[in-house]
């Protein structure tokens, strides 16, 4: 049997677990979103900070009954009390979704490191260190820098482009597929993947297990192509990565991938977009930006906190009774860093961008053990793809603000963003 055979056979074999608690699949209108919240609504969607808002003044830990039961705290202190807790509070998996995967698959789970809990966290978290340090992400700025003016190339002569499908979701495709020694040219599979992952949560489990499975097949042909022919990228370092004196399990190394492909792709492209919608209704910071470049930095901060993409989840390891409300083994938490980042008891003018702001301690990358592994990337794909916009672009608008959409789920930002050059 071939190094790949075995690999295969095994992979198949720790992917066939049950699907575990399998939950009503539940949409529609939210009647009080401080006991029926969805954060897959539309309404939500749209413009989730006047909810956040209402409910940390009035429910700071919102309950719902769908996808089985979640909560929802909306205050910083909270948010980061529950990040920083793995005793109460497991990360097995982090997305919302209408059935909760089997205790089992624990402390691993299912996308290593972000899914896993201690002790083992602490391990497999450590072997992605290396590839995401400040001086390995350099590595990458010349050729993204390059990409993006590429990118803005394309769009000569037009009048509005879509800044979301035109711009921001190509740059981290393009920078993950180099990461991990993957075709450039499968970019659009690879935002079908993250579209099915992030915002397929309501369908049937049969059939979001099938859409996760044309990404793990996906995975699976990569995984062959590298054991055939090894190469210097981060694939062929987690085949050939030891863990406990062993190779990786098969579902450790796909998970892995997984997570890379998926997070490393829908987080960076939705910050990239959220802070061109910004610039393009603020012609004041715009303008701000054009003539101090080197505000840049701080202003990209800010535009983190006050547009954190991502909202992570957790579940709760058995019944409790938590800051005033009575949690059940297994409910749902949504750990939405965005309301953290927006909490008037953290942050001085907390529902205003202040693009100068000097302390800016935000939570857009995580807060915890889980704190996101790829900052250095994420910022790097910001500042870069932020520089060249303004360099080539600095006088921009929103074409129709009533067409910008936004993506559902746990990942926010814009899906389409038509912009006029001026």
């Amino acid at each position: 049997m071939t190094v790949d055979d075995r690999f295969a056979r095994d992979f198949r074999e720790n992917r066939d677990l049950p699907l575990g608690t399998l939950n009503e699949i539940v949409t529609g209108p939210v009647s009080d979103w401080a006991t029926d919240f969805s954060h897959t609504e539309p309404e939500w969607a749209a413009d989730p900070y006047p909810i956040q808002d209402d409910l940390r003044r009035r429910c700071p830990i919102a309950r719902t009954e769908r996808f089985g039961g979640a909560w929802l705290p909306t205050r910083y202190e909270d948010v980061a009390a529950i990040a920083y807790d793995t005793e109460r509070f497991s990360s097995r998996s982090i997305v919302v979704r209408n059935f909760r995967p089997p205790r089992e698959i624990a402390p691993v789970g299912d996308a290593p490191p972000i899914s896993s809990d201690p002790p083992f966290h602490h391990d497999a978290r450590k072997l992605l260190l290396p590839a995401f340090t400040k001086t390995a992400v350099a590595r990458y700025e010349q050729a993204t820098r390059e990409f993006c003016h590429t990118l803005v190339d394309a769009m000569e002569g037009r009048e509005v482009v879509d800044a979301a499908r035109d711009y921001a979701q190509h740059i981290p495709v393009r920078v993950i597929a180099d990461m991990l020694g993957f075709p450039p040219e499968d970019g659009p599979r690879f935002r079908a993947f993250v579209e099915s992952t992030l915002e397929g949560v309501n369908l049937p489990p049969e059939e979001r297990v099938a859409r996760l499975s044309e990404l793990f097949d996906y995975l699976l042909e990569q995984i062959r192509a590298h054991v055939d022919a090894p190469r210097d990228d981060l694939t062929t370092y987690l085949i050939d990565a030891e863990l406990y004196g062993r190779k990786l399990q098969p579902d450790h190394v796909a998970g892995t991938m997984a997570l890379l492909l998926i997070a490393g792709i829908d987080t960076t492209w939705s910050a990239i977009g959220a802070s061109l919608w910004h610039l393009a209704k603020t012609p004041a910071d715009r303008e701000r930006l054009v003539a101090e470049p080197a505000l840049l930095t701080t202003a990209m901060e800010e535009f983190l906190r006050a547009y954190a993409p991502v909202t992570m989840a957790r579940l709760v390891k058995e019944d409790m009774h938590w800051r005033g409300v009575d949690m059940k083994a297994d409910d749902w938490v949504l750990l939405s860093f965005p309301a953290a980042n927006r909490d008037p008891a953290q942050f001085d003018r907390a529902g205003e961008v202040v693009i100068d702001r000097e302390v800016n301690r935000h939570a857009a990358f995580g807060l915890g053990i889980h704190r996101c592994l790829g900052s250095h990337l994420a910022r790097m794909e910001l500042r870069v793809a932020l520089e060249v916009w303004l360099e080539r672009i600095p006088d921009f608008t929103l074409d129709d603000p009533a067409a910008v959409t936004w993506s559902t789920g746990q990942v926010r930002g814009p899906r389409t963003l038509p912009i006029r050059i001026t």
